[in-house]
């Protein structure tokens, strides 16, 4: 399962105002981990940028000045998500500037395909609006990013203008928690240990049959040890929202 959790910056509000996309930003995740693979692309509007938006993301008429533009970048974007899932706070938003650019593009007999009739993003992709997801979940609550992040214990503390690359990574956290409660087990540097992941592995390891009346070894742990398997469960607990299901049964125990 293919996903891209996908953010953009834009001049204005309005496409059907004349305003452009100037940032994309895009995280890929595989069967719920992160692969590492990203786009990430300035460009160059060929229009002033209003002040209101400068203001939100921080980009600049100046910045963008030596960007290319959309219709240069198209091919490569499109090649990056084609065919995944791709996963957007207020979809209509985003994918509605993409198609606006893409149409831009056929109309002035440009084409990312080599084909003039205009593409929309949406004939090539599956689109999940993971903020109509957020007001599923949570109705009558405010479910903007950075609120999200709160419930869900996502660190967004890098966040101080939007950006297209940060905030899609942030949502990827967002949307894999909101999707799947207890999404990491272990965060110890390495790509993340899915749930549906950890459980394959062990239905994957060699079954040994211990015989009768053999000796069975047990290894207590230290109290270091259990003071560290403590602070995984708080860590795990915090994480998920207070989902934690072994400290649910230690309660129980």
């Amino acid at each position: 399962m293919r996903q891209i959790v996908l953010d953009t910056e834009t001049t204005g509000l309005e496409p059907t105002e004349g305003h452009r996309i100037i940032e994309i930003g895009c995280v890929e995740v595989v069967n719920r981990r992160f692969t590492g693979n990203t786009y990430h692309q300035y460009v160059k509007p060929d229009r002033e940028i209003d002040a209101a938006a400068t203001e939100v993301h921080g980009i600049t008429n100046e910045f963008l000045a030596d960007k290319p533009t959309f219709a240069d970048v198209a091919k490569d974007f499109l090649e990056f998500v084609g065919g995944a899932e791709l996963i957007i706070h207020n979809a209509a938003f985003d994918v509605g500037f993409i198609n606006y650019e893409l149409t831009r593009m056929a109309e002035e007999g440009k084409s990312a395909d080599g084909a003039l009739p205009s593409l929309r993003v949406d004939q090539l992709c599956t689109i999940t609006d993971s903020l109509a997801l957020a007001r599923s979940l949570h109705p009558g609550q405010k479910n903007d990013l950075d609120s999200l992040c709160r419930r869900y214990g996502v660190d967004n503390s890098q966040r101080t203008f939007h950006g297209a690359l940060l905030d899609a990574e942030i949502l990827a956290d967002v949307y894999l928690a909101m999707t799947g409660g207890q999404a990491v087990l272990f965060d110890d540097g390495r790509n993340p240990v899915t749930a549906a992941a950890a459980a394959a592995a062990i239905v994957e390891q060699e079954l040994r049959r211990i015989s009768a009346g053999a000796p069975l070894v047990v290894i207590s742990a230290s109290p270091e040890e259990l003071a560290a398997h403590q602070a995984w469960l708080e860590e795990i607990e915090k994480k998920s929202g207070g989902r934690c299901v072994w400290k649910k049964l230690e309660a129980s125990a």
